[in-house]
C-alpha cells in the first residue's frame, strides 16, 4: 500500500513576510486561532516581527523557531482538513517539534509554546561553538576525519549522501576546514549560526528544555514519528520526550530517516512549512519518492 509522510523543516528556512502572507490568506476562524497562539506564547513581539520585521530580527533563534512552526502547524491543519492524512511523520531538527501537533502529541498552542520556549532558551544560552557544511564527501569519511582531529568536532546533520554538517568548538571548526578540503571535500563552509547545535556541547541546554516538558499535557502519538537521532519509530510519550531531549545534543540522521520512510512504504512526502530545503535533500537521497511542497494556502488549494 502506498503510504504518505509529512515532514517539517528546521531553522534557516524562515523568510521576511511569511507570517503576513499566511495570515492574509486564511479564513477568519484560522486568523483567530493564529492570534490566540500569539497571545499565549512568551514572545509578545513575534507577530510584528513575522509581519514587519527585518531579516536579522527573524533570524534570531527565539523568533525563527516559533515563526517556522506556526506556518508548519497551520498549514498542517489545513491540509488535514482537506482530507490528506499522513501515515508517518518526521521533522528536521526544529521540525521534529513541529510534528508533535500533527501526531496529536500536543495541542497546537502547546506545540508552539514549547517551541517558543526552546527557541528562547537556545537564543539565550550563548554556548560557544560553530558549525560547518562539508560538501562532496561521504558521511563515513567525514566521521573518520572528525575522529582524527584534536578537539570537539562532530558530525551532527546527515543531510544527504554527500552533505554532512559538523559542529563543535569554533576554533576547531575553523581550523579544520582546509583538512576536509585536502581529504576530498568539494567545499567546507562555515555556517552563520549562533551555536554548535546538535553537538555534545549542547547537553546542558537539553536539561533546561527537558525541564519544560512537565508544563504541558502530552499524549501518545496517533501517527508514528521517525526519530532524528536513530531513524526509529517512536510513539509513546516517554519515547518522544527522550528523543526531544536527546536530539538537542544528538545528530539529525536525515538520510536514514528518508530511507526508513521508503522502507515503510512511503511513496509521497509532503514538506510542510517555509522553503524547499527538505524537498531538495529528499530528491538527492531517493529520487523515486514524490515530494510535494506546501508553504502556502495556495499550494493546498492547488492539490
Amino acid at each position: 500500500m502506498n503510504k504518505i509522510a509529512f515532514v517539517f523543516p528546521g531553522q534557516g528556512t524562515q523568510y521576511v513576510g511569511m507570517g503576513k502572507i499566511l495570515y492574509d490568506s486564511v479564513d477568519e476562524e484560522t486568523r483567530t486561532m493564529i492570534d490566540d497562539i500569539y497571545n499565549t506564547i512568551d514572545n509578545k513581539d513575534l507577530k510584528n516581527i513575522m509581519f514587519n520585521g527585518t531579516e536579522e530580527e527573524l533570524k534570531d533563534t527565539k523568533n525563527a523557531q516559533p515563526s517556522i512552526a506556526i506556518l508548519s502547524t497551520i498549514l498542517t491543519k489545513k491540509i488535514i482538513d482537506k482530507g490528506i492524512k499522513p501515515d508517518y511523520l518526521a521533522g528536521h531538527s526544529l521540525g521534529e517539534y513541529s510534528s508533535l501537533y500533527s501526531a496529536g502529541v500536543l495541542s497546537i498552542n502547546d506545540t508552539i509554546s514549547l517551541i517558543s520556549t526552546r527557541g528562547k532558551l537556545m537564543s539565550d544560552a550563548k554556548i560557544k561553538g560553530g558549525m560547518a557544511a562539508i560538501l562532496g564527501l561521504p558521511s563515513n569519511d567525514v566521521e573518520n576525519i572528525c575522529n582524527e582531529i584534536d578537539g570537539i568536532i562532530e558530525p551532527v546533520n546527515y543531510n544527504e549522501p554527500k552533505q554532512t554538517v559538523v559542529a563543535g568548538d569554533i576554533d576547531v571548526i575553523n581550523n579544520s576546514l582546509n583538512i576536509f578540503k585536502e581529504k576530498g571535500a568539494k567545499r567546507a563552509l562555515p555556517l552563520p549560526v549562533s551555536g554548535p547545535f546538535h553537538s555534545s556541547l549542547m547537553r546542558p541546554l537539553a536539561d533546561l528544555i527537558k525541564s519544560e516538558f512537565s508544563k504541558y499535557k502530552w499524549h501518545d502519538a496517533l501517527v508514528p514519528i521517525i526519530a532524528n537521532t536513530n531513524a526509529n519509530i517512536i510513539n509513546s510519550v516517554d519515547e518522544i520526550q527522550n528523543e526531544l531531549y536527546s536530539q538537542t545534543f544528538g545528530p539529525v540522521k536525515w538520510v536514514d530517516t528518508i530511507h526508513k520512510l521508503k522502507e515503510l512504504g512511503v511513496v509521497t512526502i509532503y514538506e510542510i512549512g517555509p522553503g524547499k530545503v527538505l524537498s531538495g535533500l529528499i530528491k538527492k537521497i531517493d529520487p523515486e519518492i514524490k515530494v510535494i511542497n506546501i508553504e502556502s494556502i495556495e499550494n493546498i488549494n492547488n492539490i
